[in-house]
């Protein structure tokens, strides 16, 4: 994903990491820069929270944050397949995401600003309306493909999304 954005206007991020001492304290992890790091798809803004490769997580030793530390040198597709992925995209006023399908249960929450849900079935949700910057927090967890009556099966399409890549790649 390259920069090419405008800079958001939107407060800045930060990330705080808890692992188990030997004894099983818990204790913040310095491994990983608190501060967030954005990349940029078009004219959106994706910040990796976190994510993990396997599910549930293995979390006993650091292998998780190691793991997570390469995702952010080369991020993952929208996906990591078997994983979870915690994304918050900032989204330019007048922004429209290309169709797209993962094979994943997303959870979407709108953290800042106001958001048009548009459907591939032509249906839209009106989350709010305005001439602002948009946060949006999502949760992937990967899931099986959808599968419609006669065995057909609907797998990740991303529509497009520029400096986006596939999931399973």
């Amino acid at each position: 994903m390259a920069n090419q954005t405008e800079p958001s206007p939107l407060p800045p991020l930060n990330r705080y990491i808890t692992t188990h001492t030997p004894d099983g304290l818990a204790v913040l992890d310095s491994s990983v820069p608190s501060t967030a790091t954005w990349t940029s798809a078009g004219s959106a803004k994706f910040f990796l929270g976190y994510c993990t490769s396997t599910f549930p997580a293995a979390i006993s030793n650091p292998s998780d944050i190691e793991n997570y530390n390469k995702y952010l040198s080369a991020p993952p597709g929208l996906v990591v397949p078997g994983g979870t992925v915690l994304r918050i995209v900032d989204v330019e006023p007048g922004h429209t995401s290309p169709m797209h399908r993962t094979t994943s249960l997303d959870y979407g929450v709108v953290l800042e600003g106001e958001v048009e849900l548009i459907l591939d079935s032509g249906e839209t949700k009106l989350l709010k309306r305005g001439d602002t910057w948009a946060r949006m927090l999502y949760v992937l967890v990967e899931a099986q493909p959808i599968e419609l009556e006669g065995g057909k099966k609907l797998g990740e399409d991303l529509g497009g999304m520029v400096g986006v890549r596939k999931s399973a790649e």
